[in-house]
């Protein structure tokens, strides 16, 4: 027997190491990855714009917020892979995430010069967006470090006219201006055409002199259209705009005064009301959470313990679960995480048995656990305490004995419980997120405050194995209708080719390259991540009554 427990308990070391390296490597991967993207157009194109007296967008940011405060980025990998015919564009050309700037968490956009001139790509006002949304939903000052060609021509079509395309970033501007939120704007560099709004509909613009500049139409378009010549400084230069039109409000003669003067801005801001959400002092787990690495299977379909990883994500390992034993293929509980008070919906990747002593599928969704996810998440919007999603989901169950037992139902009751939540909802994909299932573990078409993935995530109607075979199917089927054999060899390749094709669309980076994901995070990242998020969401005081609406008994 000790013979047996020992052999247990090498195999089992065995197998938490092997998922140890592979986790470290994926982080490693993404490391290397982030280091690539934040050179933005490269190291020649950062020369260049050093050589005009101007710091990097990144640059700017690590000299504008706190000193040793955490700045969360967001949106990294926006535009990973895409724009090939154009040569890319790294982070969407734009550098986003929220900082501490004079003690208060402000959302930053600074624009990236050094990538196609800071010009706006479909993704870039993509991401321009998504920033905006954050600062409405959690009522943050937001600060535009403005150093933009405008809108890429090439692509006018896909960024300028459509209701979530370029103009909307106006449109928020208008908005979040009657809704008292600060936003303070600095050109640093390039601010033209219809960009040029976006600064002046901020509460305040800075203009740095020498290397700012905003107009409606460059000196070029000017020659064109009215015959005109005059130089871009003249046009709409710093003194032009702090000296005769009033456009602009400070003159700064370089970036450093520039930013300082937001700084000095920002520490004038006064405090408005919080949510109230319940915060104590933080504790750290008591459990190791670098041991996640080698919990968490390198192979997606293997069960796990998914206590175990929330024991090392929460304050002290303390999880106070919800109905336990019922509904076990999600987990419910209360917890902390740096001192915030959390209710945790938890999709749990153990092979465990029904009440009807039936074994059920790890991360599967059943009747029960939807009914008992439903209560538990009303139950968190009536005590206010915020909501943590942590998925692992492959979707709902399916086949005639959870039909019958009104599996729509009861999955319908979890969407809309989840759905109308008036408390600050924040996602966090460990593994898999197929199909329904990313709807009711709150995906993002559900408005998570944050949404962010490890990099062991994948996102997608359903598995890799299972749609491959099913695309395979149907494109043999098309072949045969023309009267077209296929040989197993060439039936063979072609599942290849679909799989490769179908398994890159699920990788966490196609998702974080559109913005399905605000971030890629090392798991060890993830309790500050929510903390951040969640003092975030406690500016924005909750207006709105809870009401779930009409739903099936």
């Amino acid at each position: 027997m000790n013979t047996m427990a020992a052999t247990t308990n090498k195999n089992m070391k065995l197998e938490f190491n092997k998922n140890e390296d592979a986790m470290k490597l994926l982080i490693s991967d993404m490391n290397q990855k982030l280091d690539k993207v934040h050179l933005g157009g490269g190291p020649k194109k950062i020369e260049k714009h050093h050589s005009k007296g101007k710091m990097t967008a990144h640059e700017r940011i690590e000299y504008l917020i706190d000193e040793e405060s955490e700045f969360l980025e967001l949106g990294a990998f926006a535009g990973e892979g895409m724009y090939k015919e154009y040569g890319g564009c790294p982070s969407g050309g734009v550098v986003t995430g929220i900082g501490y700037v004079s003690e208060k968490q402000c959302m930053i956009v600074a624009n990236d010069a050094t990538v196609k001139a800071g010009a706006w790509f479909p993704i870039t006002g993509k991401k321009n967006l998504r920033a905006q949304e954050i600062a409405m939903e959690n009522r943050l000052p937001i600060i535009y470090l403005v150093d933009s060609a405008g809108v890429f021509l090439p692509m006018q079509d896909e960024i300028f006219p459509d209701k979530e395309h370029f103009g909307r970033i106006f449109r928020n501007n208008a908005v979040m201006s009657s809704m008292g939120i600060t936003q303070i704007s600095a050109i640093m560099g390039s601010c033209v055409a219809g960009g040029a709004y976006l600064p002046i509909m901020s509460d305040e613009a800075l203009i740095v002199e020498g290397t700012g500049s905003i107009f409606l139409a460059g000196s070029y378009l000017v020659k064109a259209a009215i015959g005109e010549d005059i130089d871009n400084e003249t046009l709409g230069g710093a003194s032009t705009h702090c000296e005769i039109s009033g456009v602009t409000d400070y003159k700064c003669k370089d970036d450093a005064e520039c930013l300082d003067k937001i700084k000095n801005i920002v520490d004038k801001i006064g405090d408005f009301d919080t949510a109230g959400f319940n915060r104590k002092k933080p504790s750290l787990p008591k459990e190791d959470p670098a041991e996640i690495y080698g919990i968490l299977p390198r192979e997606r379909a293997k069960p796990y313990n998914t206590r175990a990883i929330i024991e090392r994500l929460v304050d002290d390992s303390d999880f106070e679960e919800y109905k336990e034993k019922y509904g076990q293929s999600i987990i419910c509980g209360y917890a902390r995480i740096d001192g915030w008070a959390v209710g945790i919906v938890a999709n749990n990747r153990e092979l465990v048995k029904s009440k009807k002593g039936e074994m059920q599928f790890g991360g599967v969704i059943y009747s029960d656990s939807a009914d008992k996810s439903a209560r538990f998440i009303m139950n968190c919007n009536q005590k206010k305490i915020p909501l943590v999603f942590l998925q692992d989901v492959t979707g709902f169950m399916v086949g005639s004995r959870s039909e019958q037992g009104g599996i729509i139902k009861d999955g319908a009751k979890m969407v809309a419980a989840m759905s109308n939540s008036v408390v600050p909802k924040f996602t966090v994909i460990m593994g898999n997120s197929y199909g329904a299932g990313n709807y009711a573990m709150c995906g993002k078409a559900y408005d998570p405050r944050l949404i962010v993935g490890w990099p062991t995530a994948n996102v997608a109607v359903m598995g890799g194995a299972q749609a491959a075979k099913v695309l395979l199917q149907i494109q043999v089927a098309a072949l045969k209708s023309k009267g077209e054999k296929i040989t197993k060899e060439a039936e063979s390749k072609l599942l290849k080719e679909i799989t490769d094709k179908y398994n890159d669309q699920t990788s966490p980076y196609y998702a974080a390259s559109r913005l399905w994901l605000d971030a890629i995070i090392d798991p060890l990242e993830t309790r500050k991540v929510i903390s951040i998020g969640i003092e975030a969401a406690n500016q924005a005081p909750i207006e709105k009554q809870y009401n779930v609406g009409v739903i099936q008994a």
